[in-house]
């Protein structure tokens, strides 16, 4: 079976898009950002979630804001107040600021999932991924003072995200956690709700886990080790995780991951503009084959979005990674 190429996700804001937020203009930046992966050689290519794009924040990519202010029953304006008792919460350091006020029941409100996808699935004939942040992720991001319980919260937010994603026929669609990662204490109830939403999803289910990627930092803190448990509960495909910064001492917990699951594997470095060579990917790739077994490894990827580095580099690292694959398999570069 041959090892697909895809990416996480995100890509870098074409800097003319910031300027300009009409359709017409995004269509092209999408198209800009397709036809690049495609040119690279990627197998499984993605939107650049750019369909997320806010130009009022252009420092983030809209992982979470994009999907919390859409829902019905989560607030956006904040209070002194709020702001305390956010900063009471545990885990969340990082954010200054919480993403919303759960106020009332979570409904889907005017997200609308389905209709970035089919605007993007028109622009290509290529198989595509669709990415989603995941219920864990955005539950722990938010301050409740409806539920009084975070798995209650998470499940509300996983119905929308079930309701929505079950309507895409993309040929991966992957939910994206990068909390999990330092919160292993969650699993039992992050597990119930990512299971909801991945029960509902058409074509491949993937899970994209990392540990942050914010101004080329990681945010969270823990060990692959920790997570073995959890990750053989899920009704999933395949993995997408990060390993080409935190390196390949932990591959060999992997050999304790249900056989049913695939691994993908992070071969490129998203925080360090250095572009990997062939010979490391494919080296990279040997060391894990070896360790965990031949036809465990479905995908190879970025470790995470490429949306904090320069165009450039991103490109050049997306070839990289092609070349990598084709020169493990035997094939002409």
């Amino acid at each position: 079976m041959s090892i697909l190429t895809t990416v996480v996700g995100s890509y870098p804001i074409p800097d003319w898009l910031r300027g300009d937020t009409s359709r017409t203009t995004l269509r092209d930046a999408i198209l800009v950002v397709l036809k690049t992966q495609e040119l690279a050689g990627i197998d499984v290519i993605a939107d650049g979630e750019l369909n997320r794009f806010d130009p009022s924040h252009p420092e983030t990519n809209g992982m979470i804001d994009y999907f919390v202010s859409r829902m019905d029953g989560i607030r956006t304006r904040f209070s002194l107040t709020d702001l305390d008792e956010f900063r009471k919460d545990a885990g969340l350091t990082y954010r200054t600021d919480p993403a919303g006020i759960v106020t009332g029941p979570v409904t889907e409100g005017v997200l609308n999932l389905p209709r970035d996808y089919d605007f993007t699935k028109a622009l290509t004939k290529q198989p595509m991924k669709f990415t989603c942040t995941g219920p864990h992720m955005l539950t722990k991001v938010l301050t409740d003072r409806h539920y009084g319980s975070r798995p209650e919260l998470c499940m509300a937010i996983a119905e929308v995200l079930r309701n929505q994603l079950s309507r895409i026929d993309a040929s991966v669609v992957q939910l994206d956690e990068a909390n999990i990662s330092g919160h292993p204490e969650d699993a039992e109830w992050a597990q119930a709700a990512l299971n909801h939403v991945l029960d509902g999803i058409r074509g491949t289910r993937a899970l994209h886990i990392c540990f942050g990627n914010y101004g080329g930092q990681s945010v969270q803190k823990g060990f692959w080790k920790s997570l073995i448990p959890f990750l053989n509960g899920l009704h999933v495909d395949h993995l997408v995780l990060e390993f080409a910064r935190r390196g390949y001492d932990e591959i060999e917990h992997f050999k304790e991951l249900r056989p049913e699951i695939g691994l993908g594997l992070g071969v490129v470095d998203i925080k360090d503009n250095g572009v990997e060579s062939a010979d490391l990917i494919a080296s990279r790739l040997e060391l894990a084959t070896r360790a965990i077994g031949e036809g465990r490894i479905p995908f190879i990827h970025p470790d995470c979005g490429f949306w904090m580095l320069q165009r450039n580099v991103a490109d050049r690292k997306m070839r990289a990674l092609v070349e990598g694959r084709n020169l493990f398999e035997g094939k002409t570069i």
